[in-house]
């Protein structure tokens, strides 16, 4: 009987001082990932399908907004992991961080909804990746939020990440005017931040 106290004392600490499920769901999206196919198409989009659960839901009955942030994480490693990003990433010995991400809610999810989340890289500059990653119901084709991130490379740039991919240099696509608008933005917003902390020399990733 000891033992059995024993192991559930050391179940409620771990979940109490770790996100288990955030880790257990990241590690199964990528374990997926590797098992499908791998999509050789840097630029094609990628699905990945998810269900609104009681966890989900705020005090309105709908998804919590941090929870789309949390899903589209989901979704991420596994549109990196099936593209071959993350192992070309690796193997530069270079790392990836979110830099910067705006959210725009359009419709609630409900309890027991599901969703899909449809994510496709959009270009990339000198330091970092940017990734449009759309909430979509499948029952009707609208989109319930649209997520723009910055992935930000470490220890390398973008071009070196896509020639190791694609084996020669290519070309990012053109930026769309409001991926553009929101870089402005971000410089906009760093530039402010800079001269209200007397940091003017310091930049932002």
């Amino acid at each position: 009987m000891w033992i059995l106290v024993l192991v559930l004392g050391l179940t409620a600490a771990l979940f109490s001082i770790l996100d288990v499920w955030y880790f257990l769901r990241a590690f199964l999206a990528i374990l997926r990932a590797r098992l499908q196919p791998v999509v050789k198409d840097l630029l094609k989009e990628h699905s990945f399908s998810s269900l609104v659960l009681p966890h989900d839901l705020d005090f309105l009955l709908h998804m919590n907004n941090s929870r789309y942030l949390r899903e589209a994480d989901f979704a991420r490693l596994s549109f990196f992991t099936r593209s071959g990003l993350f192992g070309a990433i690796h193997s530069l010995g270079a790392g990836m961080v979110m830099a910067a991400c705006t959210a725009r809610y359009r419709r609630s999810l409900r309890l027991l909804e599901t969703f899909e989340i449809r994510s496709r890289l959009l270009c990339w500059d000198d330091k970092a990746f940017y990734v449009e990653q759309r909430f979509v119901a499948p029952k009707d084709g609208f989109v319930c939020a649209v997520l723009l991130s910055r992935q930000h490379i470490i220890g390398n740039s973008p071009d070196k990440v896509v020639q190791s991919m694609c084996k020669r240099k290519v070309e990012s696509p053109e930026f769309p005017e409001e991926v553009l608008h929101w870089i402005n933005y971000n410089d906009t917003s760093s530039q402010k931040l800079r001269a209200e902390s007397g940091a003017s020399n310091t930049k932002d990733q």
